[in-house]
């Protein structure tokens, strides 16, 4: 059996479907990221740069989303969930440009920071506003 970098877990669920899809898939684009780490740098390299759009791309509209609703049902840490996101958002930009100056092993060490902020970010500061958008569409 295939060994998850990071296994989804009901724990991480918001109670929102919509959000706990799109947590779902960036678990998919974490463990797509690590198994062609997991194949050597030339792999990796080659992946990253496909990869790391997919994601950017993705949680933008994923952060549109969660932002959205935050807004919606007036949740009242906002503003610094959104500081979060946007801080994310400049890590991503950080680890593209790294890559793209021949850094190295950036895919290694972005595939864990991801993993990690997504996992922590989920569990903590998701996990506030489920009162507020639980259930909503």
């Amino acid at each position: 059996m295939e060994e998850k970098f990071v296994v989804w877990d009901e724990k991480y669920s918001v109670g929102n479907p919509k959000i706990d899809e799109q947590h779902k898939h960036l678990v998919k684009l974490i463990n797509a990221l690590w198994e062609s780490c997991k194949q050597g740098k030339s792999e990796a390299d080659k992946n990253f740069a496909v990869i790391i759009k997919e994601a950017a791309e993705y949680v933008r509209t994923h952060f549109n989303t969660e932002e959205q609703l935050m807004t919606k049902y007036n949740y009242p840490d906002y503003k610094n969930h959104k500081v979060e996101h946007e801080t994310f958002i400049v890590e991503i930009l950080k680890s593209v440009k790294e890559f793209q100056e021949g850094k190295q092993f950036v895919p290694n060490k972005f595939v864990r920071y991801l993993r990690d902020w997504l996992l922590q970010h989920i569990a903590i500061s998701d996990k506030k506003y489920t009162p507020f958008i639980k259930d909503s569409v």
